[in-house]
């Protein structure tokens, strides 16, 4: 080996190396090429028998499409509009964009490299990575469990909407229904009514004149007739949480439609729901064009945006601002959930990681604010045909997608075509990310018990049936009470705890630098700003972001609640257990590791245990060889 090549290979992973030091590396692999009892297969055949027995992606953009499908979700249509019209308009991208970079990006960066180069899920990733941190695995797919079972639901809900869509008229139009209260209100062509302003209100027609005087009587809230539909019909809500009551059996059939849908995409692995993506991921794009399109028709859509995009600078000086952005893109990357890692496992060694994160972090922050335009201009058109300001129309969450929309559709042509376009759409986006949440609670079965990878049908269906018969208490009248309680507090402070967790076991315990030299096994020489820059945000900015972060959300903490509902003590309590039992696992599984090492709780035993074992090596099988025989051989890579 020349010089010059010595010299390459030292920059490539070790500024610590001599030349000395770097030729005693390169002669110790050369006697394991020449060890009789090295492997000599050739590479390819033993990547494929690897990947044969825990399955991989097929295509060349599965794993990129699944990424960008768990990343961009229904977050990005109903809660970043919200959030950025809240928080300075225009204004909001900035903090974004900021705390993408050193909050966002770094996580993804991190989990994506850490899961593919050894090819496992979170499950046995930490217990191999660092014997003492094996419960963040655990604590990560908690809570992708928990999340699985009430973010179905919503897909329940999509699969509703969508199937009355094809009634005639729609079933949310107007106000004679059983269902409408004396608070109904609407704008309806079709009525018969001869009011000048053609309303309906209260099954009566009136005119100005009478409302007017009637309301300045009564004082009653107009209601519109899909937030009746919603709440009254579909929902059957009761008074409080209190108050379970019966299984709706109508929710019940679509969350057992919901489930078959998932369960069919997911049962032969990454290789069906590899497919299926390339439908997903993108459906949602077109129907967002077609949406923007037909929004800008609409009178007074340009109030809307406008409404939306005006910045207001002095709010950047808020910490209000900053914390909104920093909570906005950590929840809408999914880091320290397990997907991520789930995902990553099932690539080839030498798959491009780093630019697929780039890549799906900045579809991300576009997506958002594109449907941001989408939905600012609809409400702009809502506004102009209730008679009322942008800000009297402007709802987050369930109250924007199964209220907002659907009152909308009623007004324009072909409504039930834009209906079924709208709630497929929701379908495609919760579809992806479910699929990533289920496949990270079968990858940890599959891991933790490989045997069963040769029935792994089974596991799907067995996964699935549990999450049916789990999330039944979110389709009773007091369901959406569980929603919002299991929304708020499942993916909250554990997610944020056991990511700040994560960074320090990478970023000191293994160490960032000897991270980067992994990185640079897989994806090649980088540059020496790529050590420093990402060694830096590892180590110290990504961690104390998290912290900011999570110091935020308890100054900011306000007890859960459904419009004006406010939930007991004790439901506050569940919810509590819920937030805290992730990281609780992480803190149980460290005790019980110490206590059960043999011998002496010591600072060597200690230490020990949050090194890596024999059998973390790289998903590599070459590598992996060679490790394994430098480790039974005593010698020193």
């Amino acid at each position: 080996m020349d010089s010059a090549t010595i010299h390459d290979e030292i920059e490539d992973c070790s500024e610590k190396l001599t030349v000395d030091g770097w030729l005693k590396r390169v002669e110790r692999r050369r006697q394991l090429a020449y060890t009789a009892d090295y492997d000599l297969c050739s590479d390819q055949q033993m990547n494929d028998e690897v990947l044969a027995k825990r399955g991989s992606w097929t295509g060349r953009y599965d794993f990129l499409l699944s990424l960008l499908g768990y990343s961009v979700g229904l977050g990005n249509v109903w809660r970043f509009p919200y959030l950025c019209y809240s928080n300075g308009g225009g204004a909001f991208l900035i903090p974004f964009t900021v705390m993408l970079v050193i909050a966002g990006l770094p996580l993804m960066f991190m989990e994506l490299s850490l899961a593919q180069y050894v090819g496992l899920g979170p499950a046995i990733l930490f217990k191999r990575l660092a014997p003492l941190s094996e419960g963040i695995g655990y604590g990560m797919i908690l809570v992708s469990g928990m999340v699985m079972l009430y973010y179905n639901v919503i897909i329940a809900w999509t699969v509703f909407y969508m199937v009355v869509s094809f009634e005639a008229p729609l079933p949310w139009r107007g106000c004679q229904h059983e269902w409408a209260t004396a608070n109904c209100f609407s704008y309806e062509e079709e009525d018969n009514c001869l009011a000048a302003n053609r309303s309906y209100y209260m099954a009566s027609c009136l005119s100005n004149e009478r409302f007017r005087s009637l309301n300045a009587t009564v004082r009653m809230p107009r209601k519109p007739p899909a937030e009746e539909f919603f709440k009254n019909y579909f929902l059957q809500i009761s008074s409080g949480i209190e108050e379970t009551g019966m299984i709706n059996q109508r929710l019940a059939i679509c969350l057992l439609a919901a489930w078959v849908i998932v369960f069919l995409c997911l049962s032969r692995g990454v290789k069906s729901s590899g497919k299926v993506v390339y439908f997903t991921a993108l459906f949602p794009y077109v129907v967002l064009a077609a949406l923007f399109v037909r929004g800008l028709t609409l009178p007074g859509a340009y109030d809307g945006i406008l409404y939306y995009v005006r910045p207001d600078w002095d709010k950047l000086q808020t910490a209000q601002l900053w914390g909104d952005a920093a909570v906005q893109i950590f929840f809408a990357l999914s880091p320290a959930w397990g997907g991520l890692l789930t995902l990553a496992s099932y690539n080839r060694f030498d798959n491009n990681c780093y630019r697929d994160a780039i890549v799906v972090a900045i579809s991300n922050i576009l997506t958002s604010f594109f449907a941001g335009f989408v939905i600012f201009a609809i409400i702009g058109f809502l506004a102009h045909e209730l008679d009322t300001g942008v800000d009297s129309v402007i709802d987050q969450g369930a109250g924007l997608a199964f209220v907002v929309f659907p009152e909308l559709v009623g007004k324009l042509q072909m409504p039930r075509l834009w209906s079924v376009l709208f709630f497929f759409m929701l379908l495609t986006l919760g579809l992806d990310s479910q699929f990533t949440l289920m496949e990270t609670v079968v990858t940890a079965v599959l891991d933790t018990f490989p045997a069963l990878r040769r029935r792994k049908v089974a596991v799907v269906a067995g996964v699935s049936i549990v999450g049916y018969l789990g999330g039944l208490i979110f389709v009773t009248n007091g369901g959406m009470y569980w929603f919002q309680l299991f929304d708020k507090y499942a993916a909250n402070w554990s997610v944020l705890l056991i990511a700040i967790a994560e960074c320090v076991l990478v970023g000191w315990v293994y160490g960032a630098e000897r991270f980067i030299c992994n990185i640079e096994e897989m994806m090649g020489k980088r540059s020496k700003w790529f050590h420093r820059f990402w060694v830096t945000v590892w180590k110290y900015i990504t961690p104390a972001m998290l912290l900011f972060i999570l110091c935020f959300n308890w100054l900011q903490y306000k007890p859960v609640s459904y419009g004006r509902y406010i939930y007991p003590n004790w439901a506050d309590l569940i919810g509590w257990i819920i937030a805290l039992a992730p990281f609780a696992i992480v803190l149980l599984v460290a005790v019980r590791k110490m206590c059960t090492n043999t011998g002496s709780i010591t600072w060597q035993s200690f230490r020990k245990m949050l090194q890596p074992t024999v059998d973390w090596k790289p998903s590599q099988p070459r590598m992996a060889s060679e490790m394994a025989y430098a480790n039974s051989s005593g010698i020193e890579l």
